[in-house]
């Protein structure tokens, strides 16, 4: 038997909870998965998973063996990651996960940059306003912006995002311009969808926190629509100042309640607890944070 294979393979199947997905991300057949891990099983003497038609259970003694395989395996990688850099420059497969816009605004404007930088790193992109999973779809870093609440995974803080209040100068020339939140309550407000809930708009009003009610008659979950909701007149918003740098400055849509503003959020670049870093992922970790040290609206400390 294959014993590095067999925990491998084990390793996958806990972290993809199928047989099925686990031979997929191995390139292999369920029978080979399914017939290492009852070799793994024999040649231990005890059960590492328990399985039944509708549900695939991790055993204590699998639990066991799942967390030392898993230190074996990231060791083994990292041995063979340093010799291999010491080597050649950086190579293989980065897979990461962001939202939209920033992706579009700022990282693929750039990407030609750190190509040519390492021509033998590939990038792949999942661009998406949810929360993909690391583990369980493989990506090797996130963008996420606020505070992290997984234990399973650890932030490194590239930059910071902040929330401004706006709307555009024919909105405000037709019905006013709030000068406080009880007023702003009254206003049409454009809504943004993260995950199936209405974000609340965060204020601080004396050194303590407000939450104004961010639903309205228009919503959505892409930031660019949020932007073009603002541009059109639809009415007033609350969202990431970057959005609307240009538009701020031609005039087009103006600021609101900016002495209520929160305190930006952490933009983190995010990766798996534990996990071996390969040198492909740190470099593409440092080219997002040259980005936003780059960027005024995305730069620590400013504004």
């Amino acid at each position: 038997m294959d014993k590095l294979g067999a925990m491998r393979m084990f390793v996958r199947v806990v972290e993809s909870g199928s047989f099925s997905q686990a031979a997929r991300d191995l390139s292999v057949s369920q029978p080979t998965v399914s017939k290492q891990l009852a070799a793994l099983e024999a040649r231990l003497g005890t059960q590492l998973l328990a399985r039944n038609s509708r549900a695939l259970a991790v055993t204590p003694a699998g639990q066991e063996y799942y967390e030392a395989t898993v230190r074996i395996l990231q060791d083994l990688d990292f041995i063979e990651e340093r010799v291999l850099e010491g080597q050649s420059a950086p190579s293989g497969l980065v897979r990461v996960t962001l939202p939209p816009a920033f992706g579009r605004m700022f990282v693929i404007p750039r990407l030609a940059d750190f190509r040519n930088r390492f021509p033998d790193v590939a990038i792949e992109m999942e661009v998406s306003g949810r929360h993909v999973g690391l583990i369980e779809e493989g990506i090797d870093v996130a963008i996420r912006i606020g505070r992290l609440s997984d234990s399973a995974l650890v932030a490194r803080h590239i930059g910071d995002m902040r929330m401004i209040t706006l709307a555009s100068a024919g909105y405000l020339a037709q019905y006013g311009t709030p000068q406080t939140l009880d007023e702003l309550r009254t206003h049409e407000r454009i809504g943004y969808v993260h995950q199936g809930d209405i974000i609340g708009w965060d204020f601080q009003v004396d050194g303590r926190q407000v939450t104004v009610d961010g639903g309205g008659a228009f919503r959505t979950n892409d930031a660019e629509h949020v932007r073009g909701a603002v541009v059109a007149g639809l009415g007033i918003a609350h969202h990431a100042s970057w959005l609307f740098t240009d538009v701020l400055a031609s005039g087009e849509v103006a600021r609101i309640l900016g002495q209520h503003a929160p305190p930006p959020f952490p933009i983190n670049a995010v990766t798996v607890a534990g996990r071996r870093m390969p040198s492909r992922v740190r470099q593409f970790i440092d080219f997002l944070t040259a980005i936003c040290a780059e960027e005024p609206e995305l730069r620590i400390g400013d504004g």
